[in-house]
């Protein structure tokens, strides 16, 4: 009977160390999915933020082109070093 209880006891043991390991590697692997998850969501969103400013870069730009193809004359009058004048003047020699 001695023998039969120190099977037991082995196949007891293995059975809880196999648990157990079990446990670990399944923490070990949701943690590097969290990991690579929250690093695909972090990249992603640098991603965006880079589109965006690329995005408002070409918004803004196409305002300063316009100018510089009008001879130069600052068009916009909500723009500070809007010339009145010399808007009517370049207005009138295009016309002209």
């Amino acid at each position: 009977m001695s023998a039969t209880s120190g099977v037991n006891v082995l196949r007891y043991s293995a059975l809880c160390f196999g648990v157990l390991y079990g446990f670990y590697h399944q923490r070990t692997i949701t943690s590097s999915q969290r990991s690579a998850a929250a690093q695909h969501e972090y990249e992603h969103k640098q991603k965006l933020i880079a589109e965006a400013k690329k995005a408002y870069a070409k918004s803004k730009q196409p305002a300063s082109a316009s100018a510089t193809q009008s001879g130069g004359l600052n068009q916009d009058p909500n723009d500070p070093s809007f010339d009145l004048g010399a808007y009517i003047e370049g207005f009138l020699g295009q016309k002209a």
